[in-house]
């Protein structure tokens, strides 16, 4: 695997971090959940292959205990606002001083640094503040949050795990580790470079520029856009180019003299909309399954698993017959990702991790009866 051998020491958190440690595991990292004691861990959907202690840093055992973790760790990734770690004297001083290979990945809302640094948030106020948010909504509507995606997941957690990556491949020539300030609010900006490049009506591609719902892309178009079917689900078109867009007229027997691509968006639209109203899903994926008119059904989680396409391509996994998951990727052909069968319970590997970092049984003992470490270890000798 991709990342074997690359250890890791991930705090646990909320969505972002977990999905960021959970890509170093599927690639083959050996990822180390730190868990605070007593703490809701039943939120975190995204510890397959992982392992888990619980420390209370909150004590100068647990804080000397996470210190020996990372002098042999690869990498720290820790999901607080600024001047948490440094509290519990872990910032990346200490700890690079101690480990000077080290990646300290620090995941936020706003940054390190800037008025908002310590301030409180959610993926929608960093997609708000990053300007993405303001450019997804209906015409003459307000702007409308698409989920936790955009921020948490995208412009958090997978550009965290990017820019880890990235800090290990300078590390080969350096030898040296250094800080990641990765934030939603600045990931979510560089995620829609493209957007930005493309808004001005000046340019030599003018996608973007008219106010939200109005434009090429953000369903403005009645050719990049989606119709209900006269089952109650719906068709997902993106016409975009012309040879495409010729395609898709064909397949709802329309003239492109009716219907130019550029001339009445709120007629075609109309006519669009009766036309996908008077058959069912099915019978339009009869109709535009593999043609070149980019119109595909919309799927629900249930059935996207069962699509003949990423049935084809086994893109979903179940454990259980019964709950699917996406597959890890990209797919790489010699050392691809591979989804761990197992979640570590609550404090599950607590003694065997503090075992192979040095501490006796002595010491375990006084550990786990002051409080300072947690077991759910129930074949445990202790």
């Amino acid at each position: 695997m991709a990342l074997r051998g690359i250890k890791v020491i991930e705090l646990a958190g909320l969505a972002p971090a977990p999905f960021c440690g959970m890509i170093l595991s599927d690639f083959g990292a050996s990822v180390i959940r730190v868990d605070k004691p007593n703490s809701p861990v039943v939120s975190d959907k995204l510890s397959r292959g992982k392992q888990s202690i619980v420390l209370d840093l909150r004590q100068k055992d647990g804080v000397k205990i996470l210190e020996r973790l990372c002098k042999t760790a690869d990498v720290l990734l820790e999901p607080f606002r600024k001047g948490v770690m440094e509290k519990l004297d872990l910032g990346p001083n200490r700890l690079l001083s101690l480990n000077e290979k080290l990646i300290y990945a620090r995941l936020t809302g706003f940054g390190q640094n800037g008025p908002f640094s310590k301030m409180a948030g959610h993926d929608i106020n960093y997609l708000a503040l990053s300007g993405v948010l303001y450019m997804i909504g209906r015409k003459n509507e307000k702007p409308y949050p698409p989920i936790n995606l955009l921020a948490d997941f995208a412009g958090g957690g997978m550009l965290c795990a990017l820019g880890i990556c990235l800090a290990i491949i300078e590390r080969n020539s350096s030898g040296k580790g250094q800080v990641i300030d990765a934030n939603m609010v600045e990931g979510s900006s560089y995620l829609s470079s493209w957007i930005w490049k493309t808004q001005d009506p000046s340019s030599n591609l003018p996608i973007w520029g008219n106010p939200p719902g109005e434009n090429l892309l953000d369903g403005g178009a009645p050719f990049y856009q989606t119709y209900r079917t006269k089952d109650g689900k719906f068709m997902a078109v993106g016409a975009v180019e012309e040879q495409f867009y010729k395609e898709f007229l064909k397949g709802l027997n329309l003239s492109e003299c009716d219907y130019p691509q550029f001339g009445s968006w709120e007629k075609s639209q109309k006519k669009f909309t009766e036309i996908f109203e008077s058959k069912t899903q099915e019978e339009w994926c009869k109709i535009f399954d593999y043609k070149d008119a980019c119109v595909t059904p919309v799927l629900s989680m249930k059935e996207a698993p069962f699509h003949v396409h990423n049935d084809a391509r086994k893109s979903f996994m179940s454990l259980d017959g019964q709950n699917y998951f996406p597959q890890p990727a990209p797919i790489l052909s010699r050392t691809p990702g591979i989804v761990a069968k197992k979640e570590p319970l609550y404090g599950e590997h607590t003694i065997d991790i503090l075992t192979k970092i040095g501490y006796n049984d002595d010491d375990i003992k006084q550990f786990l009866k002051n409080g300072v470490a947690m077991s759910n270890n129930i074949t445990s000798k202790y």
